[in-house]
C-alpha cells in the first residue's frame, strides 16, 4: 500500500484529543528503551531523558510518545525493559497516573497494537526485586495515530510514528522483525549498524520524508512523527512536517514542544562548567512559531 493511502486510513482512525490555546504537549518519539546491554542506546542518555520528563511533568504538559519507545523487537520480555529502567518508568507512571500521558506503537514496537498483549504486558508488571507484581500502566489504550484538534479553530494536527507505508517496516514487518530479533540483534552488539533502517540510511530517510511532504500538502494538515530520527522544524513555506527526532543519539536527545498554541523543536544534552560540574541543559534549536501560520497553505504546491 502506497504512504499516501496507508496514511489516509490511519488518519480516518487516529484518535481523537482536544485541545487549546491554553495546552501543552511535548512529543517524544523512538527512546529504544532496552535491556541497559551494550546494545541499548536508550542507556547512555536514561540521564537526560528523565531529567527532561521531570521538568515537562512539573510544567504541566501532557506526554505523547510517538512509536518506538521500547525495543521490543530486540528483546521479547517486557518485563525485563520496565526492570532495567525503572526510574524511567516511574516517571511515566506519573504521567499516567495524573492523565496526561497518551502512547503510539511503532515498528519497533508494534506488538502494542494488540490489546491483549497490552493486558499481559503493561497493565501492570513483576518487580524482580520484591517479587511481587505492581500496577504500571491499568487500562491504558496504546493507538496508531491521534488527530489534535484545536476546540474553537478547528485546526488539527496529525500524530502517527512514520513507518507507515515503509514497505520493509510496515507491510513486511515480519521479515524485518525475524532479521532484527535472530540476526541484526547480536551483530548490533559487536557494533554493526543496521543499514535496512531509515536512521542508518540517507536515501530511505530522505524517501519516506518526501512521501510525508506529499501527504501534508494534499491534505493540508500538519503531521509530527517521528521513525527517521532526524529532527525537522518547517520553516513558514515549507510543508508542515514536523519529526520529534530521537532519545538515543549520542549527543543528546531531542523533542518537539507544543507550549499554547507554539511549536517549538528542543534538544536536550549534557554540559559541564568551568568548575567541571555536569549539568543538563535544554536549548531550543528552532522556534517557537505559533501553529496557526501552518492553517491556510497552498496545496497545489508539489515537492520535488
Amino acid at each position: 500500500m502506497k504512504t499516501s493511502s496507508r496514511l489516509d486510513k490511519v488518519f480516518k482512525q487516529a484518535f481523537p484529543v482536544p485541545f487549546d490555546d491554553t495546552s501543552k504537549f511535548v512529543f517524544v518519539s523512538d527512546v529504544h528503551r532496552g535491556d541497559n546491554s551494550l546494545s541499548d542506546e536508550f542507556g547512555r542518555n536514561r540521564h537526560i531523558y528523565y531529567h527532561a520528563l521531570n521538568h515537562y511533568y512539573q510544567n504541566g504538559f501532557t506526554y505523547i510518545e510517538v512509536g518506538d519507545g521500547d525495543e521490543l523487537l530486540e528483546h521479547q520480555k517486557y518485563e525485563h525493559i520496565r526492570n532495567s529502567h525503572i526510574f524511567t518508568f516511574d516517571m511515566l507512571k506519573k504521567f499516567y497516573n495524573s492523565g496526561r500521558m497518551y502512547m503510539l506503537f511503532g515498528n519497533h514496537n508494534i506488538q502494542l497494537k494488540d490489546p491483549t498483549y497490552v493486558k499481559n504486558n503493561l497493565y501492570r508488571v513483576y518487580d524482580d526485586f520484591n517479587e511481587v507484581y505492581e500496577d504500571l500502566f491499568p487500562n491504558i489504550s496504546v493507538h496508531e495515530a491521534l488527530i489534535l484538534t484545536h476546540r474553537k479553530t478547528k485546526q488539527e494536527i496529525f500524530v502517527v510514528h512514520g513507518h507507515q507505508g515503509d514497505l520493509f517496516n510496515d507491510q513486511l514487518w515480519g521479515v524485518s522483525y525475524f532479521l532484527i530479533r535472530y540476526v541484526w540483534r547480536f551483530l548490533h552488539i559487536a557494533g554493526v549498524k543496521y543499514a535496512a533502517s531509515p536512521a542508518k540510511n540517507i536515501t530511505k530517510r530522505h524517501r519516506i520524508e518526501k512521501n510525508f511532504n506529499k501527504w501534508n500538502l494534499k491534505r493540508n494538515i500538519i503531521i509530527v512523527c517521528g521513525h527517521t530520527h532526524r529532527p525537522k522544524f518547517p520553516n513558514q513555506d515549507d510543508p508542515a512536517y514536523f519529526n520529534t527526532g530521537c532519545c538515543m543519539h549520542p549527543r543528546g536527545i531531542t523533542c518537539l514542544e507544543l507550549c499554547e498554541g507554539q511549536f517549538s523543536l528542543v534538544r536536550w544534552n549534557m554540559h559541564s562548567k568551568e568548575d567541571g560540574t555536569l549539568f543538563i541543559r535544554r536549548t531550543i534549536i528552532k522556534g517557537p512559531k505559533p501553529i496557526t501560520e501552518y492553517q491556510k497553505r497552498d496545496t497545489a504546491k508539489e515537492t520535488n
